[in-house]
């Protein structure tokens, strides 16, 4: 195995953060997959690079050799990327731009049309990730204006200094999904309790989303199955009957699938708009509120529950 820059940078952010669970928050990564990294990484070398303790993480003195190495190279990298970055920025024709991101959303395609129409003349970009750090690092360093991003209740974002947040649902419920013959599917509200004997479907690559699975589950006493992979392979895997899945509430119905609001709501989201210092997002923000009361809307399941709980959301603009 050949050492890439983007194991030093690993490397660099364990050392930084004292622990793989805080440096995989900072990279955007799960710590199990930063965890295989670490051990291929010190495989290949044949010699431990850092002694995990119970307070986390400390290099060895193999490690403080490698790392010494190491930060300049990913110092020099991050540089010759940014300014790289930089120029082709002002290499482009210059006119009326919104660059904006967002993690996976079933309100993106209506925010974009509304501000299309609202926009004319503008010429706006979409970066879809996983990662919410992602798109905030990027708006920090100027290569998005905006970015629409979810936080994991108990997992807050590491948002960086200076940017301005919006919230636009403090609480986003976390709904599940289902084979539409699973037992539980016929009711109308499950219970965690009815999904015990249920492997779980997780995706490791969205922040915050096995961390807050398995401290709802752990708070239920249960302790299932969990198998990581992608958003696609878990809507497979739940139509067969095979997993369940946690999923937005604004998720669409589908023929082979039901989607539930769990008892009590035990997990959430917080959803932000974020922005660079000083720009006009009111417009933005007034665009994306509305598409998010549309999305809503159509889902019959989370209009009822916005109802029930007297959101403003769940009434037209």
């Amino acid at each position: 195995m050949e050492l890439e820059v983007r194991h030093l940078r690993a490397l660099c952010a364990i050392a930084d953060a004292g622990s793989l669970h805080r440096a995989a928050r900072r990279l955007g990564v799960s710590q199990p997959s930063l965890t295989t990294q670490l051990r291929r990484i010190e495989n290949s070398l044949g010699a431990e690079l850092f002694r995990r303790e119970r307070t986390g993480c400390r290099p060895t003195p193999l490690g403080r050799s490698v790392l010494s190495r190491a930060r300049p190279l990913v110092d020099g990298m991050s540089a010759l990327v940014n300014d790289a970055l930089a120029e082709a920025e002002a290499a482009r024709p210059r006119g009326p731009g919104l660059r904006i991101g967002s993690t996976a959303s079933r309100v993106i395609g209506g925010w974009l049309r509304r501000l299309r129409v609202a926009m004319p003349g503008t010429d706006i970009s979409l970066r879809v990730d996983v990662s919410a750090h992602a798109l905030l690092r990027s708006v920090e360093a100027g290569r998005l204006d905006v970015a629409f991003v979810h936080e994991v209740e108990g997992s807050p974002l590491a948002v960086p200094e200076g940017l301005e947040q919006r919230v636009l649902l403090d609480r986003e419920p976390q709904f599940i999904s289902l084979a539409r013959n699973h037992p539980a599917a016929r009711r109308r509200v499950v219970d965690l309790r009815d999904l015990a004997g249920d492997p779980w479907m997780v995706d490791p690559s969205v922040d915050g989303e096995w961390d807050g699975v398995r401290r709802m589950l752990g708070a239920a006493g249960l302790n299932p199955p969990v198998l990581h992979g992608d958003y696609l392979t878990a809507a497979s895997l739940v139509a067969l009957g095979e997993a369940v899945a946690l999923c937005q509430p604004t998720s669409g119905p589908r023929d082979d699938t039901v989607i539930r609001p769990l008892r009590d709501d035990p997990l959430a989201v917080r959803l932000l708009l974020v922005s660079r210092p000083g720009a006009d997002m009111a417009g933005v923000y007034a665009e994306l509120e509305a598409a998010y009361r549309e999305a809503a809307r159509r889902s019959s399941g989370y209009h009822e529950w916005l109802l029930r709980h007297r959101s403003p959301l769940a009434h037209a603009a």
